[in-house]
């Protein structure tokens, strides 16, 4: 009995030191108190954070890009992390909330709404400008889950969202790699090559914060991105154990916001998903100009969640909260609904099959 108590006591002291160390800890800035937004109001106009239609241009599909970042010699290496605890390992889908014991926290109701910002080698996705609006708009916090490719061909829509407060960046690889069909190998480059250019990301970000003389405000940006989403959920048990030994936490979601996005309407989506809500919860979304429904569901189910009581967070803040709910088999809504992506997407996930899908060159309503 005492044996017992004794491997929780030291397990449970693990994940405490894992969670206050900068693996997380630094992600999430406590609240946004007096200055917190200098970085952003010292390095962008209004006109150029709310952004325009331009943003919203999707590319076709073309030649795959194989081109990869070099670390930029101003640049720090990432650097290397713990494994991940074991109570944090697997894909996690939601947290279950702590009961605390202050009436006043016991009425709290978290959430974390999630957006991929995926792309692939063979196209370029966009950047939704009017959802990062409407978030800061209601000063909701919220986590993007960016691809490596995807930032670095939207470079200052990515140093924006580094540096707001509201906003924390998890890793999403390199060119939406399914990393289920993956080696080890295959799986660590896509990784790697997401961290190094987020790391010239922060390198210019300092570049330019120093030359305002907000070289302080830096402490807010994460040094890495210790947080990451398996492209189309897809999981295996080699992906998992890797990514654990590397000391990535596998973030999932149980409420998919864009379920059937072709065939219900914005009102619908946004109805369903707020049905399946409850504290602890984390939405997927996306702020690519694909999915096009992805804005007008914000619109609709951002309110509702708020009119509800429920209090957005970023998914670090979550993870501090409660108990992680995970399992080994990643997936949308029920086991096996992703199995047919790894047919659909060549290239181990990493290509866009159908040059004949409808990309333009007109910004996405």
């Amino acid at each position: 009995m005492l044996r017992r108590l004794y491997r929780g006591f030291v397990a449970a002291l693990a994940l405490a030191l894992w969670l206050c160390s900068a693996c997380l800890a630094a992600q999430e800035p406590a609240n946004l108190e007096f200055g917190a937004e200098a970085l952003l109001s010292g390095l962008w106009t209004p006109a150029e954070l709310a952004g325009s239609d331009a943003d919203r241009v999707i590319g076709p599909v073309g030649e795959p890009d194989a081109s990869t970042p070099a670390l930029a010699s101003t640049a720090q290496s990432p650097p290397a992390r713990q494994a991940t605890p074991q109570a944090m390992q697997g894909a996690i889908r939601r947290v279950e909330p702590q009961t605390p014991s202050s009436p006043l926290a016991q009425a709290r109701k978290p959430v974390a709404i999630t957006f991929d910002l995926c792309e692939r080698a063979n196209n370029v996705a966009g950047y939704n400008n009017q959802i990062i609006n409407l978030l800061r708009a209601a000063g909701a916090k919220a986590t993007f889950f960016a691809g490596g490719k995807w930032m670095r061909s939207h470079p200052e829509a990515a140093l924006q969202l580094m540096a707001d407060p509201r906003f924390e960046l998890g890793n999403h690889a390199w060119t939406h790699g399914n990393l289920a069909l993956m080696t080890r190998s295959e799986i660590e480059t896509q990784l790697h090559l997401t961290e190094v250019q987020y790391a010239n990301l922060r390198a210019e970000l300092t570049r330019r914060a120093e030359a305002k003389g907000l070289g302080a405000e830096l402490a807010r940006v994460p040094q890495t991105m210790p947080l990451i989403r398996l492209p189309y959920g897809r999981s295996s048990e080699l992906a998992l154990n890797t990514l654990a030994e590397l000391g990535y936490v596998v973030i999932q979601w149980d409420v998919e916001g864009e379920r059937d996005e072709g065939r219900q309407t914005a009102d619908t989506l946004a109805q369903t998903a707020l049905a399946q809500v409850r504290p602890g919860s984390i939405i997927l979304l996306h702020a690519n100009a694909v999915p096009e429904k992805s804005f007008a569901i914000l619109q609709r189910l951002l309110p509702a969640l708020l009119r509800q009581g429920y209090e957005p967070v970023t998914v670090s803040e979550l993870l501090r909260l409660g108990r992680p709910q995970a399992v080994r088999q990643g997936y949308f809504t029920i086991p096996g609904d992703n199995l047919q992506y790894d047919a659909i997407f060549p290239g181990k996930g990493t290509l866009k099959p159908d040059p004949a899908r409808p990309f333009t060159t007109v910004p996405v309503p």
